[in-house]
Formats: C-alpha cells, structure tokens, sequence
C-alpha cells in the first residue's frame, strides 16, 4: 500500500475551524497552516492581512519548505507557484482569478484552479440594494434634514416598475435578478450565451448576448456590472455604453474596475448623465486620494469589500472540501467552481 499522502498548504489566513474541517475530510491528507507565519488579519475574512508583514529567517525557511512539499494550496502565494513545484490544483478564496492566472504564466498548463464563485452572491447583492434604495429613497436628503432637525415631507422614488440591467448575469446575477423582482422590476440579462431558456435561470423578462450591450443598457433605469474582468470586457462600459444609457441612470459596479473606462464615467457623472454610481471596485486601487470620485455627490465609494461578510470562509471551506473528496476519488469530472482558463473564468 502506498504512504503517499497529498498535502495541502494554506497560504492565506484561515480560522482555526475552518482548518480542522478541512483535516477532517480524509487520513488521506496532510494539511499544513502556519499561523505565525500569515500577516495579523484586519477584519473577518481578510486573506490579505496587513500590509508590510515580514517573516523572520525561521518563518521563511519553514513557509519555503512547506511550499516545497504541497501538492494542494488553499489560495496562490504571492509569488506564484515558483517555489511550489508539486502542486496540481489550487483552491482560491476569489472568483476573479484569471487575470491572475493568466500573469503567473499559468494558463497553458494542466494546474487545476478552483475559485470562490458563488460564495459572495448574497453579499453583493445586498450591496447592489443597498446602493438602488439609498438613491430611490433619496437616503442623503433624509440623513441632512436629520441633521438640520428638518421636517420637510416629499415625494420620494421606487423601484417597483423600474427596469434593471444585470451585464454578467451569472450566480451573482441571478441572485440580483431574484431580488429585484421580488421588488416588482424588470429585469434585463446579459450573458456570453444568451437564449430564452435562460429567463427562468436568471429571473430575467429578457436574455441579451454581448453584441447587444447598448440595447440592454438603453431603457435601464439601474445598471449593474457583475461581469469578470477578461479582454472582452475590458472596459466595455466606454463613452459609447455611457451614451446609450438614459439620463440620470444608475450604475454598480461589482465586478472589477477595469471593466469600466473611469475617465468616461467621471465624466458622465459629472455632466449628471449618469445620476448615481455605487462602487465596490475601481481601476486603481485603493482609489487614490486625487480622484474626483472620492468628493462627487453622486458616488457611493465601498473599498472592495461588499463581498465580504462573516461568512465568507465557511462558505470557501464548504466548497474545498467537497471538491477534495471527489478529488482524492479521482473525480475531478464532479468537482466545482473549476476555471476555465482559457476563458478566464
């Protein structure tokens, strides 16, 4: 019998629970976390941590020579895989990755990546709420008359009625779509693969292809961005887009930065053709301090952190357990959550 033991690395701060989840799904494994050696965390799910952390020598040489030996790593090292030449598959804590994957020189090999994708559907989606009721109901206006101890009745806004366009309808679009019309709007979806079976799917009055950009932008009063970031949709949300959009729409951007051209929507914002942009991304981040966008009245700023919540790594861990079962089966057919390299997604 063999004693050959896949070994699992966690290269990104975990809790504790979560790494005796993944010990317990089979004697099969080895699963290595050095919590010394990981940054102190800012906040709940932070796989980052906080900038300017340094190992000591000891700390290096055991986190090298951890890499040395993985075959599996919960999320990539900073470096890439250069100093981890066994390992076969990687469980990231992002769905957007393969711009990642793609810069590691990763994307013409047999590696296995498998994303977060799904994990932070209904936290975005909160997010995307957050940003159409707080601009429905005029929440500024509320919060300075407030203020001024001001009671001054109006007549404020609804979604009911109101037409929402998702541009990457995928989980997190669907979910979007799902809320809405619970809120009674009509939903617009745009995909890679568009066809009418999809409606049910999505929750959506109408299934769009990408070619049809500027038409399912044109009659939405709420544009939201969910699409990954790859050389197709490179800032595809242009002057052009912005043209084709209403005056005074709405615009969240969930998705990354760069699928929009930030110069043209500040420049739409400012003009009031576009009435309001939530942001969870931009193309730099974090945001420099110089941007018009930090002071515009008509921008909600988050700092790339809608999607996290408590939940988070529960969710992550949910994922890379069930997929280590099939993989340790030999089943990687089952597994979940695989890129597509080539797709970038």
């Amino acid at each position: 019998m063999s004693s050959f033991k896949h070994m699992i690395f966690i290269t990104s701060p975990l809790e504790a629970e979560h790494v005796e989840r993944i010990r317990a799904v089979s004697p099969e494994v080895e699963v290595i976390y050095e919590a010394d050696c990981q940054p102190p965390t800012r906040y709940i799910a932070d796989h980052d941590g906080r900038e300017g952390f340094k190992r000591t020598p000891s700390q290096e040489k055991r986190w090298r020579e951890a890499l040395g030996r993985a075959t599996i790593l919960w999320d990539f090292p900073d470096d890439g895989l250069s100093s981890a030449p066994h390992v076969r598959w990687v469980q990231t804590t992002s769905s957007g990755v393969g711009r990642r994957v793609h810069a590691l020189g990763l994307a013409e090999t047999d590696l296995l990546v498998t994303t977060a994708r799904g994990v932070h559907a209904d936290s975005l989606t909160e997010f995307v709420f957050l940003v159409l009721l707080m601009h429905a109901k005029d929440l500024p206006r509320l919060q300075s008359d407030q203020a001024a101890r001001r009671w001054d009745r109006y007549c404020c806004g609804e979604l009911a009625g109101k037409t929402i366009t998702v541009v990457g309808a995928g989980q997190i679009g669907a979910r979007v779509g799902a809320i809405a019309k619970a809120f009674g709007m009509r939903v617009i979806a745009l995909v890679n693969t568009p066809a009418p079976e999809r409606r049910v799917e999505l929750c959506a009055d109408e299934v769009l292809g990408q070619a049809d950009l500027h038409r399912a932008v044109s009659d939405a009063d709420y544009v939201v961005l969910a699409t990954p970031h790859t050389p197709q949709t490179d800032r595809m949300i242009n002057a052009a887009a912005f043209a084709a959009m209403k005056p005074g729409v709405v615009l969240v951007n969930i998705a990354r930065g760069l699928v929009v051209d930030e110069v043209a929507l500040i420049d739409a914002l400012a003009r009031g053709h576009v009435g309001f942009a939530g942001l969870d991304v931009t193309t730099v981040e974090p945001l420099p301090p110089g941007s018009p966008l930090w002071t515009m009245p008509n921008v909600l700023i988050s700092p790339h952190s809608a999607s996290t919540a408590p939940s988070e790594n529960g969710k992550i861990t949910d994922i890379f357990c069930r997929n280590l079962k099939h993989y340790l089966a030999g089943e990687t057919a089952k597994m979940v959550n695989v890129l597509d390299k080539k797709r970038m997604y």
